[in-house]
């Protein structure tokens, strides 16, 4: 049987580990830290908690498929609920927007609300459909770096269709062209932080974001985020796949252009394919250290990273749901100060998750636990306790004001994750959370391709590779390598 060595345990790098079994590989897995699943982490702070990374849980079939092709019914290792509302949005001035799962029913309110013509929205989300559905049979599901992935009727289909992929227009452009209400043209500039980029920089076609939330809807898996990576942990243990836990990679062993071997810093073990899930960034300057690097990928600029409370409130607040978002003023003074001032804007769009609001075990009764988000620059050597202390009173002054509470008041326990502190934890590079930023038109294209064009038998996947970061697209990143793999067996 041959076998294959699969660096990194994060989402990526369990979904390509099973992958690989299902095509008949021996499996191991090798993780620097002392548990599985990356970024999507928990913590238990006193009786609150806390999902630490990815909050947002869309595309629930890229989970289910995996315990499919074991021919496992998903719902006994893995369950979550379908949300209702979306997210809570709340701005200065008092005003607040709920968001309705159903489509027809938010055209409604938000042409109500924002004073905008319901026939621009539809026409906006559904050109946010067909941006999506053009584009993600090339640039999300196959290799953009193989020529077979644009010899195909979904290519040719795509590019008549290219003028209205908005590529040379920012997605605030294409949302001014759509409408008048700057409440509206905020509520989808947000999508642009779905990958960590400005949506004053990023290209138009990104308006197509939407259409994963809005049509395909938001869900929240019954254990936590955190079940997520545990259950398909799970599940690669018992049909075989083996993990190895404090398993620092020193380098690989390389033969003819392949790799032979990959050395921990106690073992060595004899592969016939090897999956990076590490962060490119860093992988390249550790254990593929002696390879030319691809120096225009890596000079990209890095995602935008976060600076995160987990705050256990013994309270609680009957307008807030599972996802809502404080915004800021001067949402692009906010952008400019994260990308290019690199410290924090001092009125911050703040993002509050409370999983507690479905997940009644996640908080003492009466109580709610707040992971408290703004989007940070990347770490560049910033003092961040100075930056902490700061950003922390700009939250509180803004949650204050826009729930009419005094929130210093209730917050029994708390924990602060800063960029540095995500650079450490999941070797991504500057604790960007999503790899590069896709501030420019041409990002998809300088992302790292899913396999090495100098060692035959290495591959990539995870969020800093293509298609790019986030939950989805990490498992899309899996699916691409799998299909990359067979020519091994």
């Amino acid at each position: 049987m041959p076998k294959a060595a699969v660096i990194g345990s994060g989402i990526a790098g369990i979904a390509s580990a099973l992958r690989l079994r299902h095509q008949g590989f021996e499996v191991d897995v090798f993780e620097k830290n002392n548990y599985t699943g990356g970024k999507i982490h928990s913590k238990q702070l006193g009786e609150y908690r806390f999902d630490l990374g990815p909050s947002l849980f869309t595309l629930p079939h890229l989970v289910e498929e995996l315990f499919q092709l074991f021919d496992k019914n998903p719902k006994d290792h893995f369950e979550y609920i379908t949300k209702d509302t979306i997210c809570n949005y709340f701005w200065d001035d008092g005003s607040f927007f709920s968001v309705s799962a159903d489509q027809s029913l938010f055209v409604k309110e938000a042409s109500e609300f924002f004073n905008e013509p319901k026939e621009n929205i539809k026409k906006y989300l559904n050109n946010s459909a067909k941006k999506y559905n053009l584009t993600a049979p090339i640039f999300l599901e196959k290799s953009l770096h193989k020529l077979n992935s644009f010899l195909n009727k979904e290519t040719l289909k795509a590019l008549f269709s290219v003028y209205s992929f908005d590529l040379n227009h920012s997605l605030d452009e294409v949302n001014k062209n759509y409408f008048s209400n700057p409440k509206l043209i905020q509520f989808f500039n947000r999508f642009a932080t779905y990958n960590g980029s400005s949506p004053y920089k990023t290209p138009g076609i990104m308006s197509m974001i939407p259409h994963l939330e809005m049509h395909l809807g938001t869900y929240l898996p019954k254990k936590g985020m955190h079940d997520i990576s545990q259950s398909l942990t799970r599940l690669a243990k018992d049909v075989g796949v083996r993990f190895h836990l404090n398993a620092n990679i020193s380098k690989i062993e390389t033969q003819h252009q392949q790799v032979k071997a990959i050395h921990t810093d106690s073992s060595s073990f004899a592969c016939d394919l090897a999956v990076c899930n590490m962060d490119v960034y860093s992988a390249y300057k550790t254990f593929l250290k002696d390879l030319p690097k691809p120096a225009k990928t890596l000079r990209q600029e890095r995602s935008s990273s976060a600076l995160i409370f987990y705050w256990g409130i013994n309270k609680t607040f009957e307008n807030l749901d599972l996802h809502n978002i404080l915004f800021s003023n001067n949402y692009e003074e906010e952008f400019s100060h994260i990308f290019n001032k690199k410290h924090f804007f001092e009125d911050p769009t703040v993002y509050i998750n409370i999983t507690s609001k479905n997940l009644e075990n996640d908080a003492p009764q009466g109580s709610e636990n707040w992971f408290v988000m703004v989007n940070a620059p990347t770490n560049e050597g910033q003092n961040w306790n100075a930056q902490t202390t700061y950003i922390r009173e700009k939250i509180i002054a803004k949650i204050n004001k826009n729930l009419n509470t005094k929130i210093e008041d209730h917050i029994e326990v708390e924990m602060v994750l800063t960029p540095e502190d995500i650079e450490k934890r999941t070797s991504s590079y500057q604790g960007s959370l999503y790899g590069t930023s896709s501030n420019n038109k041409f990002s998809a294209f300088l992302r790292h391709p899913n396999f090495s064009s100098q060692l035959k038998n290495m591959y990539f996947c995870g969020g800093s590779v293509h298609p790019g970061g986030g939950i989805p697209l990490s498992l899309l990143s899996a699916k691409i390598v799998s299909g990359l793999t067979q020519k091994h067996l």
